[in-house]
């Protein structure tokens, strides 16, 4: 059996903590506010019983059996495989408790941070074990988007990469690899370029932002939730992707070249312009209710997606 410690107990350590319990691996818990890993542990027990009603699950109660909440940074890094921390975004923070991991855990043990925006390297470079440690970035909410970006340091071991990715396919993940570090990783710099443009447009007063969200929700996302952006340009031209390109390359640079020069996409100006049509109060328990909401749904379409994988070359 595969050991793994959470470090950090929040809404992503609780979510890493249903994908490796509900596929087979025991997880130790631990957060430095007290009493946080007990409630987290409380509501991965819900999480785990929601996926058990989706077909997710096979076995939510011996899922949360498999999670035990350690009673410090010691308890939790004990006999563990691999370090899964979300502990806060800052550097300084990641620098501290990397170097507190790396002093207590085996050379054998690898170590992940969830961050989503710092690289390995920021955090590892001093450390007497930096070859065993790299970024593993989830995304919102990972027991339901199976994507990890697995960014190593210059300096980590590539068979400390391969035997991560291994421990998340095992846990029902899809992990990509990337070749060199790079600033927001692959997801947050693809996801960045979409949101620029989508600020714009509402910002220039082309369309409104509900109807940009139309766009991409009953529009690009549909065919997304299948397919990546080469694999949608290579059934939009007989010729597949090369033929797209010698078709529409020049519009397109011409587009992209006219968003250029444009000053932040995100200044006040354009935000409030978003906020004065938008619907619903930006309170937590709106956030909460359509979160909830979300979830669902995208339990309902992983649940569609995993029972029709397969697809021709």
């Amino acid at each position: 059996m595969t050991h793994i410690a959470i470090v950090g107990s929040g809404l992503i350590g609780r979510a890493w903590a249903t994908v490796f319990a509900s596929h087979g691996c025991s997880v130790a818990l631990h957060d430095v506010a007290p009493g946080a890993a007990e409630a987290a542990r409380a509501h991965i027990g819900t999480n785990l019983e929601e996926l058990a009603g989706h077909g997710l699950v096979e076995d939510p109660k011996g899922s949360l059996a498999r999670i035990r909440v350690a009673r410090d940074l010691a308890d939790v890094l004990t006999g563990a495989d691999l370090v899964q921390e979300n502990g806060p975004e800052t550097v300084a923070a990641k620098q501290q408790l990397f170097a507190e991991m790396d002093a207590l855990c085996p050379p054998s043990t690898i170590l992940a941070s969830s961050t989503s925006f710092i690289m390995a390297s920021v955090f590892s470079e001093t450390l007497a074990g930096r070859a065993r440690c790299l970024v593993a970035h989830p995304v919102n909410p990972p027991h339901l988007v199976p994507i990890v970006e697995l960014a190593p340091a210059p300096w980590t071991d590539p068979a400390v990469v391969e035997r991560a990715k291994a421990i998340y396919e095992q846990a029902g993940q899809v992990p990509i690899e990337l070749r060199k570090e790079k600033p927001g990783f692959v997801l947050n710099r693809l996801q960045a370029v979409l949101l620029a443009e989508a600020f714009r447009i509402v910002g220039e007063g082309v369309a409104s932002a509900e109807d940009v969200d139309k766009t991409i929700r009953d529009g690009l996302g549909l065919r997304w939730s299948f397919m990546g952006p080469f694999e949608t340009i290579e059934l939009n031209a007989p010729g597949g992707i090369p033929d797209y390109c010698a078709r529409y390359s020049a519009s397109l640079d011409r587009m992209v070249k006219s968003s250029e020069g444009l000053g932040n996409p995100f200044d006040t100006a354009t935000v409030e312009t978003v906020m004065s049509e938008w619907r619903g109060a930006q309170s937590p328990e709106r956030v909460k209710r359509l979160s909830d909401w979300r979830d669902t749904r995208l339990a309902a379409l992983q649940a569609h997606k995993r029972a029709s994988q397969s697809k021709p070359d």
